[in-house]
């Protein structure tokens, strides 16, 4: 068409919605022309092309060719306020508690203006043992966490200047470096191996992808960029992909899958239930389409004779991808040419099959894909056990799922589902006991005589499943009523609406993975909860459905995970070996000291592995403190709400570069108006801290008209000849303002120091061995 409008003379004008998307066409276009098609790119897409035959112009939509969904925004701005961030999980109310990395467990005590020379300061109050307290500087702020254990279990609050968190701590940091160690071993050995290094993606490739309905979001873009740096690489690849429900992990798997059938291979994909086999058939079958690619699966409906022809195929090479339960690790199940592994939700596996893996896996590149980012799998990629990547963004045009706790109520659940099937969707009714599901299914009919109703559970054969599945997927059912076997992998985008019968005796991840199977459009959707009063219930089951209703946004995966680790305690999802230390340090603070702990191993015992990886070893900075006694804070006047105050100083001093810095700046004018001064300089102090860093400061003092630098006392972090060499020829060409002093550490000491801005031009021409000029914006 292309060819033939440009014969005619006509203008072409290409219109792709997304960047990543116009990549692909241009690729597909110069492989399919033998001379360049001269076309007009739009970065942005219309409804739908057109044609004017008089202007001689004609338009066509990626949209449109690809028969993708169209993005549009939606009115009530969400988007970029689903995106999940740490500081939300981790807001301090008066009274948690908090742990100081370097003082223990105290009570966070709330905001605190604190006199300093007769300059007002703002610090955070934390209380410890004996009504002791510690101001903590809002520069500091990076070094408290809230304390995450078991709920109900309070942890005993430490004493200020007491040796025992210190011990505490080394104790923890050896067990843990023992642990990281075997871990890092492993994966030191798999770095050694030798894999297949698969090519460089190819025009059916670009083919493939740019016929995915939806466009990329930013995390699925990064995570396949990563997973295919690591097939093409010969290192074997071992990536686990995190993502929410919903959130595209089985389009990487898809894409993964594709790129090594490209190369010859086969694919085996490992899952934990039989409907997800199937599923997974159904969606491959569908994407895959059109392509050379043979698609199989095998579970218990299939027939012993179709199992036969298939595992038959397999070992000739005529099958190239399989998908399957744990058959698939079974003796009679051979490869020709395995090349790809993919496992769905590994932690739902046993250890049998485990261990029956370890044999499948050798040298073959294995990708893991979960939807329920337990922090054991967290901890794996900490300890660089596998790489990691995860997706917390959520697709385009997706809206959070509607969540209410409810009564068994005949009238309610007609109405609610009268709704539903009204607006031409269908809908889940979730009832975990087989032995009376009929008898609800016979119940709905009587509330719904009009509507059709289909029954699914584990116990039915095989086949019969299939078939009620099947129908339902293609919309010849307006309700599933079935036990909790759709948990995983169901995929009905016209399904917007589910009830969970007895919700209150489901595990907190499993009502956040069945709540995922609807909502997968762009349509409102619904999950309601039936269970008794949350009064009577028990404690923890009343906490589990109030969180999943609390958390209903997109992306709520992480946020969930956080809170069933409050409410069951941290020890239960990480196994007896390291229970006992989360509950006594916390677990952001176990995080940080196993992140410390992995990151001596990386530098001391495995150097060699990491240092000749892609981004080399990094460097363990020690952060330059700031200790001052000018005004550095946002005065009440400008930002009133304490809480909020507390929330912009965390974000503050989580910001890694100037850039961040000035979109903070642009965010703070546009909410609260113009900045005060002392609101100015508490951000020029993080240019200054961020000038320290650079310069391997530990800390510096702006107080009573004078700067003082320290260098930190440690063999290892000695500054530069260079940064010496600098401050040396300041202090002869000024020896009245500039001296050096050492004691324990050395020192630098500057006079006549009376703002933020001007030590920081004094350090900035200090590192440049410049004169003293120039002024910071």
């Amino acid at each position: 068409t292309l060819k033939e409008q440009e014969h005619k003379g006509s203008e072409i004008w290409l219109m792709c919605g997304q960047a990543q998307q116009r990549k692909r066409l241009e690729s597909i276009i110069s492989d399919h022309s033998d001379k360049p098609l001269k076309i007009n790119w739009l970065d942005d897409a219309l409804h739908s092309g057109f044609e004017d035959p008089y202007g001689g112009k004609i338009a066509f939509t990626d949209h449109e060719i690809f028969e993708k969904h169209q993005r549009f925004r939606l009115r009530d701005g969400l988007g970029k306020a689903q995106a999940i961030t740490l500081k939300e999980l981790n807001s301090l109310q008066i009274g948690d508690y908090v742990t100081h990395i370097d003082h223990g467990i105290g009570k966070f005590g709330g905001l605190q203006k604190i006199d300093v020379q007769g300059k007002e300061q703002e610090a955070i109050k934390v209380i410890y043992k004996d009504s002791d307290l510690l101001y903590v500087s809002i520069h500091s702020l990076h070094k408290i966490s809230k304390f995450n254990s078991k709920e109900g279990n309070a942890p005993s609050v430490n004493k200020l200047g007491s040796p025992a968190w210190q011990n505490l701590k080394k104790k923890t940091k050896s067990r843990v470096k023992q642990l990281a160690y075997s871990l890092i071993k492993l994966y030191a050995k798999r770095k050694e191996a030798k894999g297949f290094s698969f090519s460089p993606d190819n025009y059916l490739q670009n083919e493939l992808e740019a016929y995915f309905q939806y466009d990329d979001t930013p995390d699925q873009e990064k995570a396949s960029a990563d997973v295919k740096s690591d097939m093409e690489s010969s290192i074997p690849m071992d990536r686990l992909i995190c993502g929410d429900v919903g959130f595209g992990k089985t389009e990487i798997a898809i894409r993964a899958a594709f790129k090594a059938v490209n190369d010859n291979k086969q694919v085996a994909i490992l899952v934990p239930t039989t409907i997800l086999a199937f599923q997974h058939f159904k969606t491959f079958s569908n994407r895959l389409n059109g392509f050379p690619v043979r698609v199989e699966y095998i579970n218990r409906s299939r027939s012993t004779k179709d199992l036969k022809v298939i595992l038959s195929d397999l070992s000739e090479g005529k099958v190239d991808i399989l998908i399957g339960t744990h058959k698939l690790v079974s003796k009679d199940v051979n490869f020709k040419d395995l090349g790809l592994l993919i496992i769905d939700e590994e932690q739902k596996f046993g250890v049998n099959v485990k261990d029956k893996l370890k044999t499948l896996k050798v040298n073959v590149d294995t990708l893991t894909l979960t939807a329920t980012p337990i922090p054991r799998t967290m901890q794996f990629s900490l300890m660089a056990a596998r790489d990691l990547s995860v997706m917390n963004t959520p697709p385009e045009n997706r809206q959070p799922i509607d969540t209410q706790i409810i009564g068994f109520k005949e009238e309610k659940i007609r109405d609610i589902l009268n709704y539903e099937v009204s607006r031409g969707g269908q809908a889940f009714f979730i009832h975990n006991r087989v032995e009376n599901i009929k008898e609800i299914a016979g119940a709905l009919q009587r509330l719904l005589p009009d509507v059709k109703i289909a029954i699914g559970h584990g116990k039915m054969k095989g086949k019969d499943l299939e078939d009620v599945l099947v129908n339902f997927m293609e919309g010849k059912y307006d309700i599933l009523v079935s036990t909790t076997i759709v948990e995983s992998g169901l995929d009905v985008p016209t399904a917007n609406t589910m009830i969970i019968n007895q919700a209150h005796r489901f595990g907190l991840s499993d009502l956040h993975q069945m709540r995922g199977r609807v909502g997968r459009s762009n349509k409102k959707a619904f999950c309601y909860l039936i269970s008794p009063p949350v009064i009577g219930l028990p404690d923890e089951s009343r906490k589990r459905l109030q969180a999943l209703e609390q958390f209903s946004d997109l992306g709520s995966g992480f946020k969930i995970a956080l809170r069933d680790l409050e409410i069951r305690g941290a020890g239960d999802l990480l196994g007896g070996e390291q229970s006992g230390f989360i509950n006594d340090l916390g677990f952001e603070t176990y995080q940080r000291l196993l992140s410390e702990a992995v990151h001596e191993l990386k530098n001391e015992d495995f150097k060699e592995i990491y240092e000749n990886q892609k981004g080399g070893l990094k460097e363990n900075t020690i952060e330059c403190q700031i200790d001052t006694d000018l005004e550095l804070l946002f005065p009440d006047k400008y930002i009133n709400f304490v809480e909020e105050r507390l929330r912009i100083y965390r974000d503050l001093n989580s910001l890694k570069n100037e850039s961040e810095l000035d979109n903070f700046a642009k965010g703070l004018e546009d909410r609260f108006g113009p900045m005060p001064e002392q609101a100015n300089d508490l951000l020029k102090s993080m240019k200054l801290k961020w000038l320290g860093n650079s310069l391997g400061l530990e800390k510096i003092i702006l107080k009573g008209s004078k700067l003082i630098a320290h260098f930190p006392n440690s063999e290892s972090k000695k500054p530069s000849e260079k940064i010496i060499s600098a401050f040396l020829s300041k202090i002869t060409e000024n020896p009245k303002r500039f001296r050096m002093k050492q004691t324990s550490r050395l020192s630098i000491i500057v006079d006549n120091i009376n703002s933020v801005n001007e030590a920081f031009i004094t350090l900035q021409s200090i590192k440049n061995n410049q004169p003293i000029l120039s002024e910071i914006t």
